[in-house]
């Protein structure tokens, strides 16, 4: 008898899980192994969206100016050569007029990242300048003899070869 006043009865025990349970359990497993897989990478993948997000708008800020750019340096080029043939004629006032703009001009452009490429003196880098000549000079050769036209980069990036005469080599 039991507390209760009742006769124990023999209680039968199985001898493992019910029939299919283990199945049921290892399929169980392998669903929660995949949806742990599948959300994993969900998070990766997002990781991975706002670090390609942000270089995206890391670029679009460096270069966003880079058409503007483009659009001022022919201005700059006037403005420098007007400078050249007023300093020959002499005419103080206007010349130093011109050389403050310039400045001006200058001072914009490498506030937003614009850079001079100025290659008179150094080996000829197809990367960077156009030969627009061969020249006869006392300088080894393929070295820039003479800038036509400078070149400009934006943060690194060419915006504009430099215009250049490059000295010929020895020979025939």
């Amino acid at each position: 008898m039991n507390g209760n006043g009742n006769p124990t009865e023999p209680v039968e025990t199985p001898e493992g899980p019910p029939e299919g349970a283990a199945t049921e359990l290892e399929a169980l497993r392998r669903e929660a192994d995949e949806q742990r897989d599948l959300h994993l990478r969900a998070v990766a993948e997002l990781d991975n969206f706002r670090k390609r997000s942000a270089r995206e708008i890391d670029l679009a800020r460096k270069f966003g100016a880079e058409r503007l750019a483009l659009a001022i340096l022919p201005v700059r080029d006037s403005l420098e050569a007007g400078l050249a043939a007023t300093e020959k004629a002499g005419q103080a006032a206007l010349l130093e007029g011109q050389q403050a703009t310039l400045r001006l001009l200058d001072e914009a452009l490498r506030a937003n990242g614009v850079q001079e490429i100025d290659p008179r003196g150094q080996a000829f880098d197809p990367n960077r300048h156009e030969a627009l000549s061969m020249v006869a000079a006392d300088a080894p050769p393929n070295t820039v003899v003479e800038v036509v036209q400078k070149g400009y980069e934006l943060n690194d990036r060419l915006l504009r070869a430099a215009k250049v005469l490059v000295a010929r080599g020895e020979g025939p």
